[in-house]
């Protein structure tokens, strides 16, 4: 009796353990918002909003509670009048940033060759991903 040739189809792809990382840390604005507390924290929402120029209120709320949510930034609600909010990088969102510096390094040395490669997909005429 011959082998099918056909491969095994019926395998199960688990995701790898950094896919809930990569969900969390990546998910759009997460990198500007930890970046620009890293940077300049702490931070009011309205001075984040101003050097976040094209996020909406909503997405940005959206994005902060999030983080704060997963640990990695803090919120500080001073009882004043007005009152004050306050957002800034906790301890772990800190200890992302060598996994940032990598990736930086990693896009400063090879992104002219993602370039290229797209260029070459592009100029194939197939269809352009959605």
């Amino acid at each position: 009796m011959a082998e099918n040739p056909t491969p095994n189809i019926s395998r199960v792809f688990e995701p790898c353990e950094v896919t809930p990382v990569i969900d969390m840390v990546f998910s759009r604005w997460t990198t500007p918002i930890l970046r620009a507390l890293h940077r300049d924290g702490p931070l009011r929402f309205n001075e984040m909003r101003e050097g976040l120029s094209s996020i909406t209120p909503k997405v940005l709320t959206q994005r902060l509670r999030q983080l704060e949510r997963d640990g990695l930034i803090s919120r500080t609600q001073y009882g004043e009048v007005p009152p004050r909010v306050e957002y800034d990088i906790t301890e772990l969102g800190v200890s992302l940033g060598p996994a940032f510096d990598f990736l930086g390094a990693w896009a400063g040395q090879n992104m002219e060759q993602v370039a290229q490669a797209r260029g070459r997909y592009d100029e194939s005429g197939r269809p352009r991903p959605a």
